[in-house]
Parts: structure tokens; sequence; C-alpha cells
């Protein structure tokens, strides 16, 4: 057995998902507006960023081979071969959400067949039963907010009144989420999470896949600012999923950045955490050390969400990408013979769309297994099959969800 690095770029889409009228996302294409955006100077930023998308790594893993399958947009900036070792396609989300739990669920080999609760886009947003739950269980003298609502926008509108009241602020979006933002020191960020485990439970009843502590400080709606002691709620998956299959016969999952969160901490031997894209990678990189033969590497560098695609910035995320990309050579010098490392996303999240929410999107799958031929793996009718190609790589039995395309990356070069 060798090792599994398996990097989740979130809500880095690339189009053309075959439903994405179904969710009114037809268009949408987080990588080609992005490029599209740099190419005409409409991503320049003084002091940040100018000029087209550089993103040299990933384009050597086949980015571009991958965008071309998903949606025929072809990136030329710095379009040179594939690295003889690296391969491409996309992938198609079979799951019914478009959502952070359903991504990672289905790439590690566990489709979201039914669906999720969702709260109404209506003032208010949850049940008056939920609202008196939360208050009287929660032991907090009311909620603010109760409606769908961008997060740093929200705490703007609220923060002041939150600290005046001592009222946790309480809102959601098209996601089957209800998130909570307090400030760490006027509400406590203990109380908060507290608080969100009484709301978790009171939600479990309504499908709600997730229920997310937003921390924040600052004393003005000028000086807001979230804190990253964000931290996840999250429904267990219904069944194993190949993190689960991993720890039972005795290899390591270290996940690295809110993987544990997602996963409800199911199937996670440990978690490593840091506050931004790059010091995860950090992270990313002291986990690829310490991994050993079976053993997975799972990261989530949520910045590209959070950051900069709910905010709808197209500079910062593009910033973000060449960020990204220009550590990639430190990933690879720490890859062994037969290794294998996969970048892919869960969602998209185009920072030109309208509104402030996840897009319906296809995928990429891009990597490599240094000293095997490279190869196009095509489109991918489940993002299953990336968690059923490292399971076969990592020596598991097949798994119920996914179809393997280990054997396309398999021969030697």
């Amino acid at each position: 057995m060798a090792r599994a690095f398996l990097f989740v770029l979130d809500s880095f889409g690339i189009g053309g998902a075959a439903d994405a009228e179904r969710y009114g996302d037809t268009g949408s294409n987080t990588f080609a507006h992005i490029a599209r955006a740099c190419a005409e100077g409409r991503a320049d930023r003084e002091g940040l960023r100018d000029g087209p998308l550089l993103v040299p790594n990933m384009l050597a893993l086949g980015l571009g081979q991958a965008a071309a399958t998903a949606t025929d947009f072809r990136f030329e900036n710095g379009g040179s071969a594939p690295l003889a070792a690296a391969f491409h396609g996309a992938a198609q989300e079979v799951s019914s959400g478009k959502d952070t739990p359903s991504g990672h669920w289905e790439i590690a080999g566990l489709p979201v067949r039914f669906d999720w609760g969702y709260f109404p886009d209506t003032i208010p947003a949850f049940p008056a039963e939920l609202t008196e739950a939360m208050v009287r269980e929660g032991k907090v003298p009311g909620i603010l907010g109760n409606c769908h609502a961008p997060g740093t926008e929200i705490i703007e509108r609220f923060g002041e009144d939150h600290i005046r009241t001592g009222k946790p602020i309480c809102y959601t979006s098209i996601d089957s989420v209800l998130q909570i933002a307090a400030h760490e020191v006027h509400f406590g960020l203990e109380r908060l999470y507290e608080f969100c485990k009484v709301v978790r439970r009171l939600v479990d009843p309504l499908n709600i896949g997730r229920v997310i502590a937003r921390p924040f400080i600052g004393e003005t709606a000028a000086t807001f600012e979230r804190t990253h002691n964000r931290r996840d709620y999250a429904v267990p998956p219904p069944e194993p999923t190949l993190l689960d299959r991993l720890t039972a016969r005795g290899s390591r999952v270290i996940a690295v950045g809110k993987i544990g969160d997602i996963f409800a901490h199911r199937g996670i031997s440990e978690v490593r955490k840091a506050a931004g894209n790059m010091a995860m990678f950090d992270k990313a990189l002291g986990a690829m050390e310490d991994a050993r033969d079976g053993d997975l590497v799972f990261a989530n560098f949520v910045d590209f969400d959070t950051e900069f695609g709910h905010r709808r910035d197209v500079a910062g995320y593009a910033a973000a990408l060449e960020a990204f990309d220009r550590r990639l050579p430190e990933a690879f010098a720490r890859l062994r013979p037969g290794d294998l490392l996969i970048l892919t996303a869960d969602h998209g999240n185009d920072p030109t769309w309208r509104g402030t929410d996840h897009t319906r999107e296809r995928i990429p799958v891009i990597g490599t297994r240094p000293g095997f031929k490279g190869a196009d793996i095509g489109l991918r009718t489940t993002f299953a099959d990336i968690g059923e190609t490292v399971a076969e790589h990592l020596g598991l039995a097949r798994g119920r969800h996914g179809t393997s395309f280990h054997a396309t990356i398999g021969g030697h070069a």
C-alpha cells in the first residue's frame, strides 16, 4: 500500500452541471468566469493581483483539460501539456444538494440520495416552535435575525444589538443550514458552542444538514470581524464512508481543516486546523510528512468559498487560486513513488453569479501518481468515483457507490 492525499478546493467548480437549471444555476462556472474576468482586467486589484490568471501547476495536472471536459471552456493561459504522471477529468454530482456535506460525503463514496430540510426565504425563516425551543432550552433572551442572509452582512446589521441584548444572531441560506453568530467575548465562545449543540438536537427532526457556530470580534459594525473559530455541527453520514472503512481496518485518516466537522468526526483519526488557506496548506504538508502506508490525508481549503465565493470577490478568489498554485510544488516534493494526490472541489461558488450562494457545477478531478502513466479519466457520473479510486489505491474492498478509475491511471510510465 502507498498513501493518498485528497485536497478539496472548497467551491472551485468548473461549470456544466447537467441539472444546473433545477437550481437556477444554468451557465454558472466558477473557474471560467474567474479566468475571463482576469483576462479582461476585471480582477485587477492594486496591491493584490493583476493580469491573466496564473495557475501553471494546476494546469500541469490537467486543469485546462478538465475544464474542457466539463464545458468545452478552453483556458489558454499557460496551457502546456500535463505532466507525464498527471491525470485529469471532471465529475458530476448526483447528491440532491449543492452544499458542503453532500459534496464531501459523495467524494468519500456516499452520495446523498435523500432531500435535506430547508428553511423558507421568509421573515421569520424559522418555525415559531423551533425559535421558542431555542430560546427556552438554549437559555438565551431571544434571537436576532431569523432570516436568510450573508454572514458578514447580518453581523453588521445585528452585531451591536447582539452585544447589547445578549441575543444570538440566527440565520440561514439556500443551503440546509442554521448559522449562529455570537461575539467571542461578550457572549462567549464556549457558550456559543454549547448553544449550537442544543440547536443541533432541536433541528434533527427537520433534517437540517448543519448548525454552524460563527464567532466574531469587534465592538461596532465598522470593526466586526468573523474569527477562524468556526465550528460545524453536522448530521453523521447515514452509512459508512471511505473514512470509516479506512479507520476500521487500522489506517489513519488525518483531517485538515473542517473535514472532521463535515463528517461529524466519524472515521477521523486526527484533526489539524489553522486560520487561512496558506496556514492550512502548511498543516497539509505536515500531514503528508507524517502519513504512513495506507493512510489518507483529507484536506479542505475553505477560504475559496467563505472569503471569496460567498462574498462575490472575483479578485480575491483569483489571488487565492494563484497563492494555492504557487504552493503545489511543495506538495509534489513530498510525494513518494506510488502515492496518489487528487485535487478536486465539493460544489461551485461562482463569484460573478447573482446572490451569495453556492452554484451547481461539475468539479475538477486532477492529480498525479508519481511513477505511473497519466490519463484522461473523462467525465465521471458521480463524485463517488473519487472515493472508490482512493479506496482501491489503499487496498480496500469495493464499496457500494461509485466506480474506481484506478486501473486507468495505474499503468507504469
